[in-house]
């Protein structure tokens, strides 16, 4: 029997590498960092537009097996499992594929304030002080907090893309098959907001291991020149911190965190209730 694949999407810094972590705790899950596959999926969806002249030769139902091969192929070692997570920021702007290709699926979003987010990164900027980081194009997106966030915002960039993505389908007609989980309500309380998790997948519970959870991807951080962007650590605990943003930035990233007043939207959301609970 074929694996059931699944997805996760959502901001950067939110959870979604720790999310990866701990569903692979499981033995019936393979789940991970972001996998190349939504990229072979864009490049193959360029390569069969209209820019190749040879695409009139290629049937709509040749396309959609041709998309379908790369997961196919790419999963086909993970065989021995029944439920794959394929993980990438671009699928919240996938939604209409992802839904014909995999009627079932389901797409968890990672989220957390984007001023959090924004926070997170420049912590990681500032720790690799000798690096100079490929998340900016340009000494002078480089030079200051203020012209980093605004690169990271950009629409086309890190925070920018996802958070579009994120909207664009929190607010599409597919949206009931999208669940947001808060990076706060994940990392309070780590075994409610799993359970709920599970629910929404209509899989059986499993006993995760919150004191000591693995995942760290050293070589492809390196790459980019921004350790730590995928490190995980041990445990599962929310660390209070005070931001080292200035407030004005602080004050402007923090008003973006539309998924906490939904309307419009069939979309599912786990966000904190209290310190130790979940809501749905």
């Amino acid at each position: 029997m074929a694996p059931r694949l699944h997805f996760i999407s959502g901001l950067p810094r939110s959870g979604s590498t720790l999310l990866g972590a701990l569903l692979r705790q499981n033995p019936r899950f393979h789940a991970g960092m972001s996998s190349p596959v939504g990229g072979l999926v864009n490049q193959l969806l360029n390569a069969m537009s209209e820019d190749n002249e040879f695409s009139v030769f290629i049937t709509p139902e040749q396309k959609q097996a041709l998309i379908f091969s790369i997961f196919t192929v790419y999963y086909q070692d993970q065989g021995d499992k029944a439920v794959i997570f394929d993980t990438n920021r671009l699928w919240c702007s996938k939604l209409p594929l992802i839904r014909q290709l995999f009627p079932e699926a389901k797409v968890i979003c990672c989220v957390r304030n984007v001023a959090w987010i924004m926070d997170s990164l420049e912590r990681l900027i500032r720790k690799n002080v000798f690096e100079v980081s490929r998340l900016f194009g340009t000494a002078t997106e480089r030079a200051t907090v203020y012209t980093r966030t605004e690169a990271l915002s950009q629409g086309g960039r890190l925070v920018g893309f996802a958070y579009n993505a994120l909207k664009e389908a929190f607010y599409s007609e597919q949206s009931e098959c999208l669940l947001l989980v808060d990076y706060d309500i994940l990392t309070q309380a780590p075994k409610d907001t799993l359970n709920l998790i599970y629910q929404f997948l209509g899989q059986e519970p499993f006993e995760h291991d919150f004191d000591q959870v693995e995942y760290d991807a050293p070589e492809f951080d390196g790459r980019l020149h921004t350790q730590g962007l995928h490190q995980v650590k041990p445990k599962v605990e929310f660390v209070p911190r005070q931001t080292i943003l200035p407030p004005d930035l602080f004050q402007q990233y923090s008003q973006l965190s539309f998924w906490q007043t939904p309307s419009n939207s069939a979309a599912n959301v786990i966000m904190p209730r209290s310190a130790d609970g979940a809501q749905v």
